[in-house]
């Protein structure tokens, strides 16, 4: 029994002795880990020269911890993040190009993150409605890259850091869509860094396209059980039909039709559409068959995917880039008495919208329509 017990108590000593092994240690890691962080945050001396950090404009504390990281001025992307947190200075934090030396301490990094770095840059103005190859064209008339390397990296490259591209699926899953970027490079005017990369300048659309989308819009769409493409699709059609006050109207005839009980299913918008005249602004004429090199060489399914008069529902893609104010009408319509049930609209020159429910309607509606245009015609 007397060794019985001898035995036991060795196991018990053991067993203590490794659990103060183990308390050590973490002591030690602890102490290890509060060591770096200190001087992580209050910095550290190194014989490393300055380097020059480029920022992009939209760039978040996270993409920016990431910058610095990689340009080895800041060890911990998780601790540079959390001490502006704790600072609040994120919103202070400006773009351009920095020069920063490794091992500078968090408080001298966020003072000189704050200050304008005066930067070369070159402003371009998108406006709402503009199609992606146009905001490539644009790119490439600024001198900042050519509209082809714009594209490619818009549609190919890898932005999953943003909310929003989640959402978007790949070309695989969307064989009749268009351009994956389209809808998605938000229009605003912005200051781009002169030789910044493809993937920055694209990167900047994204970013303030991304910060449009809110968590209660998401919700919405949850409720609604609509997808973010589907959002941004329609929107992209209320904006060329509108773009204006009467967004949420044209945003409701839009829905009226698509919905499950509609007796129109088609949306019938000449914005895009096998329907071609010289006054429209048509999105498979004017943007998609030129890059085919004519319409007769536009692939049979992206025809199918986006003539409106034959597609039932919302076509394969969005048209354009909306407008934040197209994007919440397309959303939430609120509407007035006249379109609130309306299937039809038709617009004069003069910019008056005519609804209607029935087609006998809206044929006296067109008529009206162009007895104001025939007027306007004749004062010019």
């Amino acid at each position: 029994m007397a060794q019985k017990h001898s035995h036991a108590a060795g196991k018990k000593g053991g067993a203590w002795k490794i659990l103060l092994v183990l308390v050590v240690l973490l002591a030690l890691a602890a102490g290890a880990a509060l060591l770096f962080a200190r001087s992580e945050i209050n910095g550290r001396t190194t014989d490393a020269e300055p380097v020059t950090v480029s920022i992009q404009q939209g760039s978040g504390v996270s993409a920016i911890a990431q910058k610095l990281k990689d340009a080895g001025v800041i060890r911990s992307t998780y601790l540079f993040r959390w001490y502006v947190g704790q600072k609040g200075t994120a919103a202070k934090l400006q773009y351009g190009d920095f020069a920063l030396t490794p091992g500078t301490g968090y408080d001298d990094l966020i003072t000189a993150l704050s200050t304008y770095a005066k930067a070369e840059t070159v402003r371009v103005t998108i406006p709402e409605g503009t199609t992606a190859i146009a905001i490539a064209q644009k790119m490439e008339a600024a001198g900042l890259c050519s509209a082809e390397d714009f594209l490619k990296e818009a549609n190919e490259g890898d932005f999953s850091e943003y909310t929003f591209w989640q959402y978007v699926p790949d070309d695989a899953d969307a064989p009749d869509r268009f351009m994956k970027c389209e809808g998605y490079l938000f229009p605003e005017t912005y200051e781009f860094l002169k030789d910044d990369t493809v993937h920055n300048y694209v990167a900047t659309f994204y970013a303030q396209f991304d910060a449009q989308i809110t968590d209660e819009m998401y919700a919405e769409l949850k409720k609604q059980d609509m997808t973010l493409p589907q959002l941004i699709t329609l929107a992209s059609f209320v904006q060329e039909e509108a773009g204006n006050s009467q967004d949420s109207n044209v945003a409701q005839v839009f829905r009226n039709r698509l919905a499950a009980d509609s007796p129109y299913p088609r949306l019938q918008s000449n914005t895009s559409s096998y329907i071609q005249s010289d006054s429209d602004n048509n999105y498979l004429w004017n943007w998609v068959a030129p890059y085919y090199g004519g319409w007769d060489n536009i692939p049979e399914n992206i025809v199918a995917a986006y003539d409106t008069y034959s597609c039932k529902g919302l076509p394969a893609g969005p048209i354009s880039n909306p407008g934040i104010a197209a994007i919440k009408a397309a959303l939430a319509p609120q509407p007035n008495e006249e379109a609130k049930d309306a299937y039809f609209f038709v617009t004069d020159l003069k910019g008056s919208y005519y609804y209607a429910r029935t087609l006998s309607e809206h044929s006296a509606n067109c008529q009206k329509a162009a007895q104001v245009n025939k007027t306007v015609n004749t004062e010019k």
